[in-house]
């Protein structure tokens, strides 16, 4: 049984990225909860753990893709991806949020699952830490951004900084704050 969550899905920029993690039977950390909730320090050493004891996967959509499809579609492609990727296949799927249509497993459907099942709060974990990891690399080819601090997130000084710059390859052109972003501007 594997857990799936995702992570990036209100960024102005980067890709969304879903994780499924099967864990193992005797697993437990009291520090285990929704990514949100466990502070930055703590999330990427339980991410660490997580990754050596646990079966996982991602699925990544990159923000190209979240706006051709929408992001709640870009958000099911990659859960499925990351379903798709473990290894072995998993027999059933626990899934935080609302049904994910063309699921080639039987799966439950878990509004707020981060917050009550083990697995579904590892794959919270381990997309978000990953997710992180890839926006403080699009800090070095693009420093004005900030993404190593803002994480693609609409910030104020993310947002500033889209108003003086304009978007990067990797902003979310169809996210409004974005899109605004290259309307010209009328000076009156």
């Amino acid at each position: 049984m594997a857990g799936i969550d995702e992570a990036g899905r209100g960024a102005l920029a980067g890709p969304v990225v879903a994780a499924a993690v099967v864990l193992p039977p005797d697993f437990d950390d009291p520090d285990l909860a929704d990514s949100k909730r466990v502070p930055r320090g703590k999330r990427e050493l339980l991410a660490a753990r997580l990754r050596e004891v646990a079966t996982w996967s991602l699925g990544v959509v990159s923000p190209h893709d979240i706006d051709e499809l929408n992001i709640l579609r870009a958000t099911h492609r990659a859960m499925r991806a990351a379903a798709a990727a473990l290894d072995p296949p998993p027999d059933f799927l626990l899934i935080d949020g609302l049904p994910v249509p063309g699921l080639d497993w039987p799966a439950r459907f878990v509004v707020g699952g981060d917050a009550v099942c083990a697995s579904i709060a590892a794959a919270s974990v381990i997309a978000k830490v990953a997710r992180d990891e890839m926006m403080a690399q699009y800090d070095d080819p693009f420093p004005q951004y900030g993404f190593a601090q803002n994480r693609g997130y609409g910030t104020r000084a993310h947002r500033e900084a889209l108003l003086a710059y304009g978007p990067c390859e990797i902003h979310r052109r169809s996210f409004g704050p974005v899109a605004r972003s290259m309307m010209p501007r009328l000076d009156v």
